[in-house]
């Protein structure tokens, strides 16, 4: 289950999962959106607002009439990935962690989704032959570019870049081999998620008993 504000970030964050994740085999990747944003709360505010997404994701998986076996939330930062990132993951994923029913995984994203774009920038011209990354952009710790789709759509060149071009972007890194192959350049909060998803069963992950 996948649950962020924009089905957008959710397709791309599911293309990283299925490349670094092949155990989940056929299990059906569902998108739930949420505008409950969790990177300001706090202690019991904090709780609260993951309890709602696992409602909905439960919900969902109801429905569709399946185990709710993974739950990976997604949210852009809008920030550096410095000390305040870290103060951010470590509160939103602990409390992700401790109150969620089954495997999860934190979607951090350092200053948003399209960071974790540059740093496939060949997948680019796989989605449209005049797209060539700037060689600024390359590279480089893409954690520390201020508005990265702000960058894109300035300089990627003709026709310009929107945001529902960026899960062409990772279908097309994922489909070339670019996910498996590592990264151009480097970002930490795209490292400390797939870290996370990482640790979750080999096999087809079990919902937990709570």
């Amino acid at each position: 289950m996948l649950a962020g504000e924009d089905s957008n970030d959710c397709r791309i964050v599911a293309e990283i999962i299925k490349q670094h994740h092949p155990a989940l085999g056929n299990a059906r990747l569902v998108e739930i959106s949420d505008n409950t944003r969790l990177k300001m709360a706090t202690g019991p505010d904090l709780t609260a607002r993951v309890h709602t997404i696992i409602g909905k994701a439960k919900g969902r998986a109801l429905r569709a009439k399946g185990p709710l076996v993974g739950l990976v939330i997604h949210e852009d930062l809008d920030g550096y990935t410095d000390a305040q990132y870290a103060r951010v993951r470590a509160n939103v994923a602990g409390a992700l962690s401790r109150e969620s029913p089954c495997n999860s995984a934190l979607a951090l994203a350092a200053w948003e989704s399209e960071a974790w774009l540059l740093l496939f920038p060949d997948a680019f011209p796989a989605v449209r032959p005049n797209w060539k990354v700037p060689a600024q952009l390359q590279g480089r710790d893409t954690g520390t570019i201020k508005s990265p789709k702000e960058e894109l759509k300035r300089r990627l060149g003709s026709p310009a870049f929107r945001e529902s071009d960026g899960p062409k972007v990772a279908e097309q890194a994922r489909s070339l081999g670019l996910l498996a192959s590592g990264t151009t350049g480097t970002n930490r909060s795209y490292r400390d998620f797939i870290h996370e998803v990482g640790q979750w069963p080999t096999t087809a992950p079990s919902p937990r008993r709570r």
